[in-house]
């Protein structure tokens, strides 16, 4: 079978049934929830009605060979409101640090624990990020220690920045075991529904995805059963033993988990991008000025067609990345970071040109664009910013340690 870029019937029949949710369900409540700045419960309820927040449906994605599907689900969503989906990919995050740390027992035990189920939906967070350490994980400053007399791991330390933190059923929270191994010294654990000692209940109040709860996460002496360790102790003491000799101990976790990610991560941006172009090119149509719609005039057409081609150019980099990392092919030019720093550049030039398009009803709340264009700015920072991006290309490609 020769070169194809064609979707599959079933990828074409799911992508048109999450655009119906997007359409019908997200965009139309998406303003109400932002001005109010609550995480949407409901919308998350209406998700597991239909079975689109729901542990099958995330195998479903996740099974895709392609590894097209979970891109194609997120930009539909994130072209409804970016705000609300976060709540629903938010959980993503926390599943994929199940994936890449623990065994398969592990993952079909917590995994669902994540969702809930239709009657009480829940949601995950991934906790990595601190007050001090951002996009440089070997500083980590949270540290978990074993206690061999109840076999517990003890957990102290806070976490900044995290999406559904403190609401979350399931908190995925990375700490370091052993502080002089910088990250190869890390591990990364499960901190169950109900713990006692973990609190983040003050939501941060934010530019954009206002109905996204984002918090930090406070953990006092946090106690988990020793089988909360994702890949258990035997495979992180030899690991550390490793680690001591100067061995090599592969990935650290967390990176593993934002490499795997971040085809996903652009995809949403992708959704915000092109939700943001199409109002403009439908405003643009039927928006007169000086007698004809504004875009006969070609500084507005040419704008339009410039934001179409940068969508579609950095799709294109979204789909190599998430096939590349289905298939099992290596990053050697950092092609995921490629696709989240492409997507995320289009996403806030793209939202400002709508913007820009619109005038002065851009710049007011009655037009969407002015939402999109807030949420969008969030893509150059988290899950690593435009800088670090371009540093793990530039060292991929360079086979220097760039700094």
């Amino acid at each position: 079978m020769g070169f194809n870029l064609d979707l599959t019937e079933e990828q074409c029949d799911l992508q048109k049934w999450v655009h119906g949710f997007a359409a019908d369900v997200l965009r139309p409540a998406a303003a109400e929830w932002d001005e109010r700045e609550e995480l949407p419960w409901p919308v998350l309820k209406e998700a597991a009605d239909i079975g689109l927040y729901s542990w099958d449906a995330l195998n479903q994605f996740f099974a895709d060979p392609t590894g097209l599907l979970l891109c194609l689900v997120a930009e539909e969503l994130f072209w409804g409101d970016a705000g609300a989906a976060m709540v629903l990919f938010g959980t993503n995050l926390a599943l994929g640090g199940l994936l890449s740390a623990g065994t398969p027992e592990q993952f079909a035990e917590w995994g669902p624990q994540c969702l809930g189920d239709k009657s009480d939906p829940k949601v995950g967070a991934f906790c990595v990020s601190e007050p001090d350490a951002g996009s440089d994980v070997s500083k980590l400053r949270t540290r978990a220690r074993y206690d061999e007399a109840t076999d517990e791991w003890v957990l102290n330390g806070q976490k900044a920045w995290i999406t559904n933190g403190g609401v979350a059923a399931i908190h995925v929270v990375v700490a370091s075991v052993d502080p002089e191994l910088g990250s190869r010294g890390q591990a990364t654990f499960v901190i169950p529904e109900g713990t006692k000692g973990l609190v983040g209940n003050r939501k941060i109040l934010k530019l954009g995805l206002r109905s996204s709860h984002t918090a930090d996460v406070f953990l006092d002496d946090v106690r988990v059963p020793g089988h909360c360790l994702l890949g258990g102790k035997d495979r992180l003491d030899e690991r550390l033993a490793r680690a001591r000799e100067g061995a090599r101990t592969g990935t650290q976790n967390a990176l593993s988990t934002f490499e795997f990610t971040r085809p996903i991560v652009g995809a949403q941006a992708l959704g915000i991008a092109r939700a943001a172009y199409e109002y403009a090119l439908g405003y643009a149509k039927e928006r007169n000025a000086f007698g004809r719609p504004i875009i006969d005039n070609q500084a507005i057409a040419f704008a339009l067609a410039d934001m179409r081609t940068e969508i579609d150019a950095a799709r294109l980099l979204v789909w190599r990345a998430a096939w590349m990392a289905a298939s099992g092919k290596a990053f050697e030019a950092g092609e995921g970071s490629m696709s989240k720093l492409k997507a995320s550049e289009v996403a806030v030039w793209a939202t400002e040109r709508a913007v820009q398009i619109l005038g002065g009803a851009g710049y007011s709340r009655e037009h969407p664009v002015e939402r999109w264009f807030r949420d969008a700015k969030i893509y150059t920072i988290f899950e690593g910013t435009s800088e670090i991006q371009r540093l793990v290309i530039s060292r991929a490609i360079s086979g220097i340690r760039i700094r």
